[in-house]
């Protein structure tokens, strides 16, 4: 078998649609000789009915990030699949209501607290449950949003992010001496269903078009690509780190 990721087992967190990030990344990892497994949660059916559009139709597994049950069998239910991981990729996030779209100074410490634990804390409880399984060259590859600026509308979900990003570091510094690396893709503004969640979206999407590279807000294959890489046996020495997939956007003054 040919590919950037022959023979790799990898578990996929967040495909909801076939417009998110996370489907073109197991969409693409197994065009490249991956095998996949997902995951789901609430609308599991949804799932399972997206999971039949990728080249080979994968097996679905239920999982709340948030619930210790849950991941307290994530590695026995992977392993009705697949022998062991090489990589997880995390691509979770949810806030209430409350937590975005302006209200930053009003949204109660419950609602912050919900977006911080499946956003952020969700990371590392993904980590472990799946860390039984993985050995020393696989790595894991969360999603964020650039958390070193205030974004407008973003709020708490920002500061979420923020709190991932340290935790991939974190991860990085303990799952290190195991062989695990932990990177994380930024990625600029895309059409999702995610993004459609987040009130005022459209003002992500403004000036946009400076990206010295330029920005398609539909093309989730740039982030897809970066993560496959990642993922792959080409960045052996790389880990705790941020990979920007946003036409240059970051790097330039506003």
């Amino acid at each position: 078998m040919s590919g950037l990721l022959a023979g790799k087992r990898l578990l996929v967190t967040g495909v909801l649609t076939d417009q998110s990030i996370a489907f073109a990344v197991a969409r693409l990892a197994q065009e490249h000789g991956a095998q996949v497994v997902l995951t789901g949660y609430g609308r599991l059916s949804l799932v399972e009915r997206i999971a039949k559009r990728l080249p080979t139709e994968a097996p679905v597994i239920e999982l709340d990030v948030t619930d210790p049950e849950h991941l307290a069998a994530l590695a026995d239910n992977v392993r009705t699949h697949v022998d062991g991981l090489d990589g997880v990729v995390h691509a979770i996030a949810y806030g209430p209501p409350s937590t975005l779209g302006g209200g930053f100074l009003d949204a109660p410490w419950e609602d912050v607290a919900t977006a911080v634990q499946v956003s952020a804390y969700s990371y590392k409880s993904l980590a472990m449950a799946a860390a039984p399984l993985m050995g020393p060259g696989s790595a894991l590859v969360g999603l964020t949003f650039d958390a070193s600026l205030a974004w407008p509308t973003y709020d708490w979900m920002g500061v979420a992010k923020a709190g991932l990003e340290s935790t991939s570091r974190y991860l990085a510094r303990y799952l290190g001496p195991r062989g695990i690396r932990s990177n994380l893709v930024s990625a600029g503004p895309l059409r999702t269903m995610a993004a459609k969640a987040i009130p005022g979206f459209e003002q992500f999407e403004d000036g946009w078009e400076r990206a010295p590279l330029g920005w398609d807000l539909t093309d989730t294959e740039p982030a897809a690509r970066a993560c496959l890489a990642l993922l792959s046996d080409w960045f052996p020495a790389t880990t705790g780190e941020i990979v920007h997939v946003d036409g240059g956007y970051h790097a330039i003054g506003a």
